[in-house]
């Protein structure tokens, strides 16, 4: 995410919600089964881990007896619930546990203390997923079995803590953009290409797949440890794609689709996820908003800031604002800030009408008070129409091609040269043959870019010619 502007805005639920999903994660419940299982008898080792002695009992407590990994998911369990204070180690010599501080949190805390203590547990997951596999760390073992060499592995860890971040971040712009995967699973093998191929390579390169593919069967190991935790919901790689992989000699016990996607595994983050991912972005200072983040706002803050939001993201944060509100007065609130000449004016202007769109016909009064306003008396009659208001007075010409100009202005900071403000462009020439003519002399400030803009939009190279000309006047006139 090397884009420095905002992100789009996370829906995200109710901290209560949240704080249930969290509860019921397969990892923090575990961890805290084994906390209340902790006595007197508990024994643990110098880092606070459980010792051997002692995993088969804890594995029997999570009922994972019959589990070949019962005793590495009982280990697991245990060291976040000392990560997160569930249980406290009260003497390292003698290696004694007793009951943490934090465990009374999940039955009388609040939804906000139950999900800090969850972000404690996503730490612990997060900083094991970007440790090398068991088998590459047996294998930097020296013959005797001593001290791990690091140096064999190629390990970075921070890069690789960086890495993981990275690949977080992008799953979770694509999950709040507009257009994105929403909540719909992203392949792996694009996730990892978002990391790996630069943005303006064509056809990627032998070694640039090379590396996509390791990055992808990195990923894989790293979602199974984040999808216990409720970070995410993983389908991981098929294993006869991962037999092919390692040994593409070896036959396959059945034939690989390799036009199902799905195979090479999916990955979605869950609303607990984008919640986690964003109060981590928060912490490292990046901004990450949430719809409902401006329901307490002014309505000059509203509009500015949804100014940038996709059309959704914008609709569901005005709704909110709304709904604190009563209609007469947020109307009111609301064309009071859409006023100004500056650059950013017409999308607000554009915003208001967005949100007035909204608000019933107790509104009424405020739009009729604004009707003589230059900035305002068009949308205001815009408005009245629709709702069927009478005694409406007819816009002048001026207010008519003001109005069509600040449009215009607006989409064009929305949207830029788009298939919709193209079409708007050539109907707007269609519909008045003197258009341009009259439209050079709009006093509004973005009368000369409209203009400009309308020249390149246009596919008639004689109404474009006509559209930079008017611009050309419409400056002249403006120094």
């Amino acid at each position: 995410m090397s884009d420095s502007s905002p992100l789009p805005p996370v829906r995200l639920p109710a901290e209560a919600e949240l704080a249930r999903d969290a509860l019921a994660t397969p990892l923090l419940s575990r961890a805290v089964r084994l906390a209340r299982w902790a006595g007197p008898d508990t024994r643990v080792g110098a880092g606070g881990e459980l010792v051997d002695e002692q995993l088969p009992g804890a594995a029997a407590e999570l009922g994972l007896t019959d589990d070949e990994d019962g005793a590495a998911y009982a280990s697991e369990a245990w060291r976040v619930a000392v990560d997160t204070g569930l249980v406290d180690v009260v003497d390292e010599e003698e290696g004694t546990v007793t009951v943490g501080a934090e465990l009374g949190t999940l039955t009388s805390g609040a939804p906000a203390d139950v999900l800090d203590l969850w972000l404690g547990a996503l730490d612990t997951v997060l900083a094991d997923a970007t440790v090398p596999d068991l088998d590459d760390l047996v294998g930097a073992m020296g013959e005797d079995g001593g001290e791990i060499d690091f140096s064999q592995l190629d390990w970075d860890p921070e890069a690789e803590a960086e890495f993981l971040e990275g690949v977080l971040g992008n799953l979770y712009l694509l999950t709040v953009s507009e257009g994105g995967a929403g909540e719909g699973p992203v392949p792996l093998p694009a996730l990892a290409a978002s990391m790996i191929v630069p943005d303006d390579m064509g056809e990627p390169t032998d070694d640039v797949l090379e590396q996509v593919s390791d990055a992808m069967m990195r990923l894989d190991d790293q979602f199974r440890l984040l999808d216990p935790i409720g970070l995410v919901e993983f389908q991981p790689v098929d294993e006869a794609l991962m037999a092919d992989i390692d040994d593409p000699a070896e036959p396959v016990a059945e034939p690989v689709d390799e036009s199902d996607v799905s195979r090479y595994g999916m990955v979605r983050l869950t609303p607990l996820g984008l919640y986690g991912i964003r109060a981590r972005m928060l912490d490292a200072g990046v901004e990450a908003p949430a719809v409902g983040d401006l329901a307490d706002k002014g309505a000059d803050v509203l509009l500015d800031s949804t100014s940038g939001f996709p059309q959704a993201a914008a609709q569901a944060e005005i709704e909110q604002w709304l709904a604190r509100r009563e209609p007469l007065g947020a109307a009111r609130e609301l064309l009071g800030a859409a006023r100004g000449a500056d650059a950013g004016a017409p999308l607000r202007r554009l915003r208001c009408q967005q949100a007035l769109s909204l608000v019933g016909a107790e509104a009424e009064p405020a739009l009729r008070e604004v009707l003589d306003d230059p900035e305002l008396g068009g949308l205001a009659r815009v408005w009245l129409a629709e709702h069927g208001a009478a005694d409406v007075p007819a816009p002048s010409q001026d207010l008519v091609f003001w109005l069509t100009v600040d449009t215009i202005a607006a989409q064009l900071s929305l949207e830029g040269n788009s298939d919709e403000l193209q079409a708007l462009v050539e109907g707007l020439a269609a519909q008045h043959s003197g258009f341009f003519a009259t439209a050079w002399r709009v006093e509004h400030p973005a009368t000369a870019d409209v203009l400009e803009a309308m020249g390149r939009l246009h596919p008639d190279k004689k109404v474009a010619k006509e559209a930079r000309k008017a611009a050309f006047k419409a400056r002249s006139a403006a120094q």
